[in-house]
């Protein structure tokens, strides 16, 4: 921990691409540090006996924790933000872009929020899990690349609102991450929640699969304040409530999840808003990694109206429809990422959680 605030700026807080460097401005911090928060313990069967080193008996083994990598400018907001990424990704999502600008941590900061970058359980620097997985090593970047709605492969779409030079790419490719464990909400959750017990009051921002976890994050725990969602795949219904599954030419289909009331009750106390970018349609298509998300967002508006018929404040936003364009399904490291970052602000803003 860091006892004295110290001035993170210069060579030591910048990082570059080429001749792009990153952070825009020279920002205070008065704390930066790690922790780990939540997690389970296995023992293995037996007594464990200290003169046999390859007998296991007795061991155990910790897992299932989230990592989380935080910084606390001088003077900062009441509420700070606490990040979780997609599949496939780690915290590093949330840093320097794939060329070289800031992302949401930077950007966050110099605007006075503690940042809060998380790891989840079975990723990146929170691998260690209790569940054997085995690691595929199977080329795909192609597949991701068509989903996140970059273009078609190897094509951009047009207005597609990222660097174009064979280094950004090449740094957004080498993002990707593997489980280490199988994929699981609840346990995503608990170790959320337990964030939030050691970060205290703030907003929580998600992106992806990570949507999925976040809503059950906040039905787990009161400290989360408000909740930004970045381009969620799926949504937590009452019981008797979840809708049809939509059709659609992905291999993914969007599917919504029951939830007892008293649970989804939780989610109407809070403020809420959801992104979503461009290229996604408004009928079927063949294309899948579009429709993929046709079918999301129609799925958003569901739950949205469902949150709302029941008190709640939960607003979801397309943004070619208020006029911004271009964006991919990495909307905060895309090349208007100020631009999104300045939205979110205004909203958080306008709900009371950027006091």
């Amino acid at each position: 921990m860091v006892k004295k605030p110290i001035l993170s700026v210069l060579l030591a807080m910048i990082m570059t691409v080429g001749s792009v460097s990153a952070m825009s401005k020279p920002v205070t911090i008065k704390d930066q540090g790690s922790f780990l928060a939540g997690g389970t313990v296995v023992t293995a069967p037996g007594k464990y006996d200290r003169t046999k080193p390859t007998n296991l008996a007795g061991e155990t083994l910790h897992g299932d924790h989230a990592y989380v990598f935080y910084q606390k400018p001088v003077k900062a907001h009441k509420y700070g933000l606490v990040f979780l990424h997609g599949a496939g990704q780690s915290a590093k999502t949330w840093e320097s872009t794939p060329d070289g600008r800031d992302g949401f941590q930077n950007i966050f900061l110099e605007c006075g929020y503690s940042t809060f970058l998380v790891d989840q359980p079975r990723r990146g620097k929170a691998g260690r899990s209790p569940i054997p997985e085995k690691i595929s090593a199977t080329p795909d970047d192609q597949l991701w690349y068509n989903a996140f709605r970059i273009g078609q492969w190897p094509d951009y779409y047009e207005n597609a609102q990222v660097p174009r030079d064979k280094e950004s790419l090449d740094q957004f490719f080498r993002q990707m991450t593997p489980n280490t464990g199988a994929y699981n909400n609840g346990v995503i959750a608990d170790a959320m929640a337990a964030v939030f017990e050691k970060s205290g009051e703030g907003v929580l921002v998600t992106h992806s699969q990570g949507g999925g976890p976040g809503w059950y994050t906040a039905i787990r725990t009161d400290k989360v304040r408000g909740i930004v969602a970045m381009e969620p795949g799926t949504f937590p219904f009452p019981e008797g409530e979840v809708p049809e599954v939509e059709a659609t030419s992905s291999p993914f289909p969007a599917k919504g999840e029951s939830v007892p009331m008293k649970d989804f009750m939780k989610l109407t106390k809070i403020p809420i808003i959801v992104y979503y970018g461009d290229n996604i349609p408004s009928e079927p298509t063949d294309n899948w990694g579009q429709d993929n998300w046709r079918v999301r967002l129609n799925l958003a508006r569901k739950w949205a109206a469902v949150i709302n018929s029941y008190g709640g404040d939960a607003t979801i936003v397309h943004l070619p429809e208020i006029g911004v364009y271009g964006n991919t399904h990495f909307l905060f490291s895309d090349l208007n990422n100020v631009q999104i970052a300045n939205l979110m602000e205004k909203w958080m803003k306008d709900k009371g959680l950027a006091k």
